[in-house]
């Protein structure tokens, strides 16, 4: 493992990057701001679910094979995208609720079950190859050239980076959940639902238009 100072890098990269606002940032705030401070922490769990699938498949070597394979990398890109367009798609196609329908959703969730809401976050991180590629090129900066076993340590910096991420997922739904309760943001919330509908679509169009890492086109 690395010594204090790096691992204290670590988390502290670890937190400046999930303060980055991102698909699964805006994942967690919409949920929030829609449903409820709970449905955005259920939101952001099944992102950090996610996150364990792309590290456990890093230290196996199919993260890899991803930064490896143009073909492998381009087929769970559009897959992605695809889904980050849908998301977008409905959301801006969403019709306004009355106040009393939106009261009713932050006290229960009561229109979409948490279990969506965790698999929608779940799916939203799994289908980006980004974030395989993110853990492949971050993660092994901190294990020593001359470690024994890679993969496990591979293993505990993914763990604990995404140990790391929960004050940052719950400080967003907390967050976006305070904005929530604002009666300006309660007229509002049909057109902030369509302004995030926009960005997913946008986050959705600039996963699809994303190239290949570069030099391995021919594999």
């Amino acid at each position: 493992m690395p010594d204090l100072p790096h691992l204290l890098a670590f988390i502290a990269a670890g937190w400046l990057l999930n303060l980055t606002p991102g698909p699964d940032v805006l994942y967690i705030v919409t949920n929030s701001l829609r449903s409820g401070v709970r449905a955005g922490i259920v939101g952001g769990f099944g992102v950090l679910t996610g996150c364990f699938v792309h590290i456990f498949a890093a230290a196996v070597g199919v993260g890899t094979l991803l930064a490896t394979s143009a073909a492998a990398f381009t087929v769970l890109k559009y897959v992605g995208a695809a889904y980050l367009l849908y998301l977008g798609v409905r959301m801006v196609l969403s019709r306004a609720k009355p106040p009393a329908d939106m009261q009713a959703a932050a006290a229960g969730s009561a229109e979409r079950g948490l279990k969506e809401i965790f698999l929608g976050g779940f799916w939203t991180n799994v289908l980006n190859p980004k974030v395989a590629l993110f853990f492949l090129a971050f993660v092994p900066q901190f294990i020593a050239p001359d470690a024994d076993n890679k993969s496990l340590y591979f293993v505990m910096l993914g763990v604990l980076f995404n140990l790391n991420s929960i004050p940052i997922v719950v400080a967003w739904a907390a967050f976006a959940g305070w904005m929530a309760r604002r009666s300006a943001v309660q007229k509002g919330m049909h057109w902030l639902d369509r302004a995030a509908g926009v960005l997913f679509i946008g986050f959705g169009l600039k996963l699809a238009f994303t190239d290949a890492p570069a030099g391995r086109a021919g594999h």
